[in-house]
């Protein structure tokens, strides 16, 4: 299983539940392991141990249910086109990586989700997450064809803005994507998918486009990380101080974010989970799904299908 670095490291605090667990409680369940493995077992069968376990999650993933890794789909991956284009907005050059389904020609009659990458990633990383067989494999089973394009949005931006006139991948995306596509026959995109990192990414996009009076018709999230506190957001390196959080922070504007159908995934032992949860609730995701899983690679490829699905016929039916 490959760890992806996009936010394993910025983790938040500790989720309360897991600190306030009794020394007798986790006495009580080591008995149980140690000397009535049919107890654990009977437990497990029945459905007593999914989504809660004391202990957390070190005793979760030594007893191996955390979930299991998801695999790249066996199929042909339509056009990928990797390109070098100058943003003004980020100072420098960046890479634009547009996946297409097999058979399509970019066109402006395909919708386009924009991908964002997390932390210690970018646009090519998407290629190696499998994100063109995942789309060919939608498409193979009926998921109305779109368009992927995926951009360098910076290793630890958190997608906004660094400093007044500084690198600025929000200002990238709303005004030199569209450029961008629309001089390669795409047209500016309607659906927007962010993993960790990117998850805040597509967020703030969200709340920008709904600001601009052209809302966005889908947005799917993949663990993402986000912060409910400055406590948790302040070791991240993402964000100047408290000001710079509270100024671009996605949680906090969640009121002002109108989406058609939104999508929340992230597992339970990722430590981006309540964050996650609190954006599903508050935004009243109409997918929320938090199995058991990590913040990983094997986990996004898991819950990439539901994903993809959920944004093609979101486009489609706009």
């Amino acid at each position: 299983m490959t760890t992806h670095t996009g936010g394993v490291t910025d983790r938040p605090s500790a989720d309360p539940v897991d600190r306030a667990v009794s020394r007798r409680r986790l006495l009580r369940l080591g008995a149980g392991v140690v000397g009535g493995g049919a107890l654990l077992g009977a437990a497990a069968g029945g459905g007593m141990l999914a989504g809660w376990l004391p202990g957390g999650v070190t005793l979760k993933k030594a007893l191996g249910m955390t979930g299991t890794d998801g695999a790249v789909p066996d199929a042909a991956p339509g056009p990928v086109h990797v390109e070098r284009v100058h943003s003004a907005a980020r100072n420098r050059e960046v890479a634009m990586v547009t996946m297409l389904p097999p058979g399509a020609a970019a066109s402006t009659n395909l919708p386009v989700c924009v991908l964002l990458h997390g932390r210690g990633n970018d646009a090519q990383g998407m290629v190696a997450l499998g994100v063109p067989q995942f789309l060919a494999a939608a498409v193979k089973g009926g998921v109305p064809p779109f368009a992927v394009v995926a951009v360098d949005g910076g290793d630890a931006t958190y997608w906004h803005q660094q400093a007044p006139g500084g690198d600025d991948p929000q200002a990238m995306l709303r005004e030199e994507l569209p450029g961008w596509l629309h001089a390669r026959q795409l047209p500016t995109p309607r659906a927007a998918m962010g993993i960790s990192m990117g998850g805040s990414g597509a967020l703030q996009y969200a709340v920008g486009r709904t600001q601009s009076g052209r809302n966005l018709d889908a947005v799917a999230l993949l663990s993402p990380a986000v912060f409910r506190t400055w406590a948790d957001a302040r070791t991240t390196g993402g964000y100047a101080d408290e000001a710079d959080w509270q100024a671009h922070e996605p949680t906090l504007r969640l009121d002002r974010m109108q989406v058609g159908a939104l999508g929340v995934w992230c597992g339970q032992e990722d430590p981006f989970c309540p964050a996650a949860r609190q954006v599903a609730r508050q935004a009243r995701a109409r997918e929320q799904h938090f199995p058991d899983g990590e913040h990983t690679d094997g986990f996004w490829r898991r819950v990439m299908p539901d994903a993809m699905s959920l944004l093609g016929h979101a486009l489609a039916t706009a």
